[in-house]
Parts: C-alpha cells; structure tokens; sequence
C-alpha cells in the first residue's frame, strides 16, 4: 500500500551508537536489551532487539545503528522499549542490522 510523503516525514529515523548491551531472558525469543546513544537532542535510548543469531555483545558495543526514534514506548517482559533498531531479516528470518556505511554524528536524521 502507498503511503504519501507526509507519511513518510512522520517517522523520525536517526543514527545511534550502542553504549550498553545486556542479555534479556525473559523476552519470548532470544533477544539483548541495548541502550542506544542518539546524541545531545535525543540523548540515550533502550530498545529490544532479537539479533542474538548474527551479534555477540561484545560486537554490538560501540556499533553504530539506523532506529527509528519516535514511537510510543513498548513494554516487552518487565522492559521498556523506546525505539525501533532497523534491520534486514537474512533467508532464515534473523536481522542484519542496517547501519551507516561511515561513522557519522549520533542523532542524525536519515530521509
């Protein structure tokens, strides 16, 4: 279904650099608990993630990230997810993150 430009500048998709990541056993699938850090605008953000298959924490530290910053708050388990990381789901349904090709300033727009 097509959406109309205006849509489209709804969503407000930024950069981020992930500053914390930690293991979330009581999600329903495999998944970390990530805090994300959007810059001096949005500051830091947490956000579920099920991408245990293709990271390790230690790989995912300090990784910059394309999230989409502005929906409502979700409560996952006893977590509150305040943004959405983008990926690419791979041939067996697990997420390739989508990330700059180059470093850039966290809290930068994409659109």
């Amino acid at each position: 279904m097509p959406i109309s430009w205006d849509d489209f500048e709804k969503i407000d998709i930024r950069t981020g650099t992930i500053v914390e990541v930690h293991d979330f056993p009581k999600a329903r699938k495999p998944a970390y608990k990530l805090s994300i850090d959007f810059g001096s605008e949005l500051g830091i953000k947490r956000s579920s993630a099920q991408i245990t298959m293709h990271y390790s924490k230690e790989e995912l530290l300090n990784r910059q990230v394309v999230a989409v910053v502005n929906f409502s708050p979700k409560q996952i388990a006893d977590f509150i997810s305040e943004c959405l990381v983008l990926g690419v789901y791979d041939e067996n349904k697990d997420v390739i993150l989508l990330q700059p090709q180059r470093p850039v300033l966290n809290g930068m727009k994409i659109g």
